[in-house]
C-alpha cells in the first residue's frame, strides 16, 4: 500500500516534494536549520498535511547529520543546555497537539509562522538586542516552546534562533547553540512521532525517496557556507518563506478553512 501511494502521486506533485527535499536540504546545510520552513511551503501543497510535519522531522534530521561537521568543534553544551532540557520535556506535549490539530489548523499554523519569522527578520527586528536580560529562565522558555514547535510541526530551531540574535554575538556562536539543540530535539520528535504512528508505510517509503535529494542539498549548502555573503542569501531565504506562508494562507481560504 505504501508504494502504491507513491506510484500514485501525479509527477506534478512528486517534483514539488522532491524539490522541497533538495531546498530543504540546503538551507539546512547552509544555515543549520530551516528545512522544515522551507520544504513545508512545498509539501503542504502536494501532501496530505498530517504526512508533513514527520516528513519535516525526517528531513531535518537527515539535513542535520551533514551540516553538523561544520561547527561541531564549536558546540557550546553549557549554553545550550538551559534550552534543551525543557525543550526535550516540551517535544511530547507537541506530538500530542498534532494529533488533536485539523489539517486546516496546521497549515494556517505553519503558514502564520513562515509569514512571521520571514517578516520579523526582513524589517531588521533581529538586530534588537536584549543581551543576557532574562537569564536562563527565559532561555528555559524559550527551548520548551522550540520544543514544542519541535514536536508539533518540526521547526524546532526558529524560536531558538531569533532569540539567540536578540541576545547578541556571532553567528557562529548563535549556530553552536542552536544547531544542537535543533539535532535533538528533532531526532526526539522523530522518535515520538514513530512510537505514536505518525511516521508510517507511506511516511517512510516517501522519506526513502527524497532522502538522497536531502543529502545533495545539505551537501552543496554546507559546502556554499563560507563562499556565500550570508547577508544576501538569508534575504533570499526569507523571501522564499515569506512567499511558501502566504501560499499555505492562500489554501486554507481557498478552501475554506
Amino acid at each position: 500500500m505504501a508504494m502504491n501511494f507513491l506510484s500514485a502521486l501525479a509527477w506534478a506533485d512528486l517534483a514539488i516534494i522532491l524539490a522541497g527535499a533538495l531546498l530543504g536540504g540546503f538551507i539546512t546545510g547552509f544555515a543549520g536549520f530551516g528545512a522544515g520552513l522551507v520544504a513545508s511551503g512545498f509539501w503542504f501543497l502536494a501532501l496530505p498535511a498530517p504526512m508533513v510535519p514527520p516528513m519535516i522531522v525526517i528531513a531535518s534530521v537527515a539535513g542535520q547529520v551533514v551540516s553538523l561537521a561544520r561547527v561541531r568543534h564549536a558546540f557550546a553544551w553549557s549554553r545550550a543546555l538551559p534550552f534543551l532540557v525543557p525543550g526535550l520535556l516540551a517535544v511530547p506535549v507537541g506530538i500530542y497537539a498534532l494529533t488533536q490539530s485539523s489539517p486546516a489548523t496546521l497549515r494556517f499554523s505553519v503558514g502564520a509562522f513562515l509569514i512571521a519569522y520571514a517578516l520579523f527578520n526582513l524589517f531588521g527586528l533581529a538586530r534588537w538586542s536584549i543581551g543576557n536580560k532574562g537569564g536562563r529562565t527565559a532561555d528555559a522558555a524559550i527551548g520548551a516552546a522550540g520544543g514544542f514547535l519541535g514536536g508539533f510541526a518540526g521547526l524546532s530551531g526558529p524560536v531558538p534562533l531569533i532569540w539567540l540574535q536578540l541576545r547578541g554575538g556571532s553567528s557562529v556562536s548563535q549556530r553552536a547553540v542552536y544547531q544542537p539543540f535543533n539535532f535533538i530535539v528533532l531526532v526526539l520528535a522523530g522518535v515520538g512521532m514513530l512510537i505514536g504512528g505518525q511516521i508510517d508505510a507511506q511516511v517512510a517509503v516517501l522519506a526513502a525517496a527524497c532522502l538522497p535529494f536531502t543529502f545533495a542539498g545539505a551537501a552543496i549548502g554546507s559546502r556554499l557556507y563560507t563562499l556565500v555573503s550570508e547577508a544576501l542569501f538569508k534575504r533570499f531565504v526569507l523571501a522564499l518563506l515569506l512567499l511558501s506562508g502566504v501560499s499555505l494562507l492562500g489554501q486554507n481560504l481557498m478552501a475554506g478553512g
